[in-house]
């Protein structure tokens, strides 16, 4: 088995460009900046670039790249990537730009690349920088790990940032995009390397970094604490449910808030008794990407040294249709006591969240978020692009959505109108799991704000965002590390709400 991903050694260096001892160097290029740009670059390196831009085989378009030698530098090559226009570089820009041209190292074979820090566009220069450290440790990841004839894998072993920034903006978008990538690792994994044992296991190692305590639940415990929706979904597999409890309280957080993430972990989802149709089936091994954001997220919180207590919850199952599995029909009861009408056993993820979501309010959480693959409306409605945003009050979910415009993950406000709970509505039990397709991301919100008791609470739909359909420059196919970046952001602002 080859290595998912390596963690290049990432340090910054303020060395002229023309000296900085290095295989590879990156140079972004705004779009409306690029006769400036070539301007900058005495000699051959900007008669190069500014003859490439009169030819049209370059024009800094966003991501765009061209390769050019370096006859007067230390650097054998010089990489400059397009950023379109100078107003549009966003931090989502940079990253994908970061990616696209680290490619380019990796490609070529280049173990030591640097990123010129020349384009500062409108971001701040320790966020700029974050990302740009980020960026190199998301390049170098590698999807095929399973594959048992492919000797071309490299990876870039040195990364430096080109810049006078002295913070520690490098130090934290290693951790952040080496949390991510674990995430990945796990998401992509299969049904048959991941069971929820498996999962609870490698998620805990994951997690175990120093500041988190790590404590696994085993299907006893679950059944001692009345855990009836997690117990539910699991009766149609012969493997055991888990719960994965990590809990982060560093010196000198305030003792009054705590961030509780709930995260799904369905390691493998047939729809049970409901059962899913074949094609496409194979991609449900990532109904568990929720579980493995938040364990990610705790990572980097408590490699950061956020000062906020945090706790996460991932309640781990498969959703099979064996001989004991719970049939459409039947009724389960949670921890909580509330009564749940099982009318489609493909709605098994809400079930879960519901046990998850009660438990880390008996843990102490005061603000609550959880991450889930929940439903296919979410998709019909917002794509593979957007993640949809639920939750109350207000102020919360502001905070929620201002976090990921810092992070550069795309969310979308989503209506809990009190209308929606009539369709939740059972005559033999409290509510109905699945009440239907009209507005189907929105009761399914619904279900689970009736676990999230009365603090602030928000729930993050990445249906449409956790797996990438088709490989892109920046993004290969397969597993996306969606809203790990969100909650790190979230952790970072405090507490609103």
């Amino acid at each position: 088995m080859h290595a998912p991903y390596e963690v290049p050694r990432l340090t910054v260096s303020a060395a002229p460009l023309a000296d900085a001892d290095l295989d590879l160097i990156i140079i972004p290029i705004a779009q409306d900046h690029a006769a400036g740009a070539a301007s900058r670059y005495d000699g051959p390196l900007g008669e190069e670039l500014r003859s490439a831009l009169e030819r049209g085989e370059f024009s800094a378009k966003a991501c765009e790249i061209y390769v050019a030698r370096t006859p007067a530098w230390r650097a054998a090559r010089i990489v400059f990537v397009g950023g379109g226009p100078r107003a549009e570089i966003s931090v989502e820009r940079v990253r994908r730009m970061v990616i696209c041209a680290a490619q380019v190292a990796r490609h070529q074979r280049r173990a030591r690349a640097g990123w010129a820090d020349v384009e500062p566009g409108v971001i701040e220069a320790a966020a700029r920088i974050e990302t740009i450290a980020e960026g190199f440790v998301l390049a170098n990841f590698d999807n095929g790990v399973h594959k048992s004839r492919d000797g071309n894998q490299f990876f870039v072993r040195e990364a430096v940032v080109l810049t006078s920034d002295t913070s520690d903006a490098v130090t934290h978008g290693g951790a952040m995009g080496e949390s991510i990538n674990a995430a990945r690792v796990l998401i992509n994994e299969p049904g048959n390397y991941l069971t929820p044992r498996v999962m609870a296991d490698k998620a805990a190692a994951l997690a175990s970094v120093p500041g988190i305590s790590a404590d696994i639940l085993d299907e006893r415990t679950i059944e001692s604490l009345k855990m009836g929706l997690l117990l539910g979904v699991a009766r149609g597999s012969s493997e055991p449910p888990r719960i994965l409890v990590l809990k982060y309280s560093p010196a000198g957080a305030p003792a009054s808030q705590t961030l509780g993430l709930v995260g799904k972990g369905i390691t493998f989802d047939t729809g049970g008794l409901s059962l899913k149709p074949a094609d496409g089936m194979e991609r449900m091994k990532d109904d568990m990407a929720g579980g493995a954001s938040v364990v990610a997220a705790m990572r980097s919180i408590a490699m950061q040294h956020l000062p906020i207590r945090a706790i996460a919850v991932v309640p781990m199952t498969e959703n099979m249709p064996g001989g004991k599995a719970t049939k459409p029909g039947d009724i389960l009861t949670g921890a909580s006591g509330l009564t749940v009408e099982v009318n489609n056993t493909d709605a098994e993820g809400r079930l879960i969240l519901g046990d998850g979501l009660w438990y880390a309010r008996q843990l102490g959480a005061t603000h609550l978020i959880d991450v889930a693959t929940l439903t296919g409306a979410i998709v019909v409605g917002l794509g593979k692009i957007t993640t949809g945003l639920f939750g109350t009050p207000q102020p919360w979910v502001d905070h929620v959505s201002r976090a990921a415009d810092r992070a550069g993950e795309k969310l979308w406000p989503m209506p809990l109108f009190d209308e929606y709970k009539d369709q939740l509505k059972s005559e033999i039990a409290d509510m109905l799991n699945s009440p239907g397709r009209p507005a189907g991301s929105i009761t399914a919100a619904m279900f689970l704000k009736e676990f999230a008791g009365t603090g602030p609470w928000a729930h993050l739909d990445i249906a449409g965002t956790a797996w990438a359909d088709e490989s892109k420059p920046w993004q290969p196919k397969g597993a996306t590390g969606a809203m790990i970046r969100t909650l790190i952001e979230v952790a970072r602002g405090g507490f609103a709400g």
